[in-house]
């Protein structure tokens, strides 16, 4: 039996002495796990597209009970991102959380979009990493089910929240004065600018996913708080967004 279809590498783990174990979000079958015989011999035609962040054509066949890949097409490698350090960092986390949502065998043709689209903007767009970060970890939460109540105050139901907050664990947007009627847990504050692309990443239309502008404080909250909303549902962290971190982190002087 094979199968030929377009998929993004997730993550691959070296296997025997010229293998690899690839994860694969395909547009057919979701998330698969894949051996790609071979792939580390210098001569392997398969090589190129048998790397972490590659997107391309492949052509799967089954063996020994588990798909193999037989031929890849490569389309986009991201070279851009590969060649900097913050942003190939940045890329493996979304790839870390994006293996994490998606669901063996089961198609997610807007996490795959999201993700993608996302990588494209370390690659070829002049957007602030942090802006590109924020925009992937409340896009993909939303399409995970976790999109959280931002339509007005979940306490007095005011559209424009006073001084916005988000409560992690009750997923509401809040005024600040509201705190002390929702449960117990964690309260981000937000601008309402950021409430205002907070909005736009959830409700508009995936291509223009990040045309939104923020200043810095504004930025900084919004994505503060989309990473403490993303590890609060997801109950986990991520060692490369530990990496990340570790890499950009600015001590203040």
């Amino acid at each position: 039996m094979h199968l030929t279809t377009n998929a993004l590498v997730l993550r691959e783990v070296n296997y025997k002495e010229s293998d690899k174990i690839l994860t694969l979000l395909t547009e057919k079958e979701g998330k698969l796990t894949v051996s790609a015989r071979g792939c580390r011999r210098k001569d392997s035609p398969i090589a190129s597209g048998c790397q972490l962040l590659a997107w391309g054509e492949f052509t799967l066949y089954e063996y020994n009970g588990r798909w193999a890949v037989k031929e890849t097409a490569s389309e986009r490698l991201f070279n851009g991102v590969r060649g900097d350090l913050e942003k190939i960092a940045l890329a493996s986390y979304f790839v870390e959380v994006t293996e994490a949502l998606a669901e063996e065998g089961q198609p997610d043709p807007g996490l795959l979009a999201v993700t993608l689209n996302c990588l494209h903007a370390l690659d070829k767009l002049p957007v602030p990493l942090p802006q590109v970060k924020a925009a992937f970890e409340w896009r993909s939460m939303a399409l995970a089910g976790y999109e959280p109540q931002i339509a007005r105050c979940g306490v007095c139901g005011r559209e424009q929240p006073r001084e916005p907050h988000i409560h992690l664990g009750e997923g509401t947007v809040h005024c600040g004065s509201c705190r002390d009627k929702l449960g117990e847990g964690v309260s981000m504050p937000l601008t309402t600018a950021a409430l205002a692309a907070l909005r736009h990443i959830t409700w508009g239309p995936r291509k223009r996913l990040l045309s939104f502008r923020l200043d810095g404080e504004g930025l900084q909250k919004l994505s503060d708080a989309s990473e403490a909303y993303l590890m609060t549902r997801l109950e986990r962290g991520f060692r490369t967004l530990d990496f990340y971190k570790k890499i950009t982190y600015k001590p203040s002087l």
